[in-house]
């Protein structure tokens, strides 16, 4: 019999603690990686599964239970930590994006005139806002430029919860008509 027959690889080994898994892995380096090459295809990814499995056991302490059969148990750590290797490479491929995808210009800008017709919106909303009485434009800016509730604004400026939405109402309208005005 030799050590790729499968009644000497199951067969089990004298346990040792933390060390059964380790002396099988190297005494049967070649067949292990032959085994996840089978299984999964790439022969590099077996070489590179096979060492994390090295390393992990490496660094581990004294096993406290028997391992029966180590090249069984080694065979199914072997198993997971492919499937983690091909999981992540396809995570890793996931994000990258083929180059016929990007688009043409890496930031679209706004045209030009967009990006004007924007700011003499802002221009207009702001001479709005600055025409406002003291007290509306007070509750409009709390309100809708810095997010405060209507109830956190009357609280803010001592006045009831009525006057805020009536603020609120007549700040809504008169920058309505400004911004249409324009329009």
């Amino acid at each position: 019999m030799t050590a790729e027959d499968p009644a000497v690889a199951d067969a089990p080994l004298p346990n040792t603690p933390a060390q059964t898994l380790l002396t099988a892995l190297v005494a049967h380096y070649d067949d292990l990686v032959a085994h996840v090459q089978r299984r999964f295809g790439r022969r590099d990814m077996a070489h590179e599964v096979v060492h994390d499995a090295w390393l992990q056991l490496r660094g581990r302490g004294a096993s406290r239970e028997p391992v029966r059969t180590p090249l069984g148990l080694l065979r199914r750590i072997l198993h997971d930590l492919a499937v983690d290797h091909m999981r992540a490479a396809d995570a890793r491929h996931a994000v990258v994006c083929p180059m016929d995808e990007l688009p043409e210009t890496a930031c679209p800008l706004p045209a030009l005139e967009q990006a004007l017709a924007a700011r003499q919106e802002l221009a207009r909303l702001a001479h709005a806002i600055e025409t406002l009485t003291p007290r509306c434009r007070d509750v409009f800016i709390l309100h809708k430029i810095h997010g405060l509730s209507q109830r956190d604004v009357a609280d803010t400026l001592q006045i009831s919860l009525k006057t805020v939405e009536k603020h609120l109402r007549l700040g809504m309208h008169a920058c309505r008509r400004y911004l249409q005005e324009g329009a």
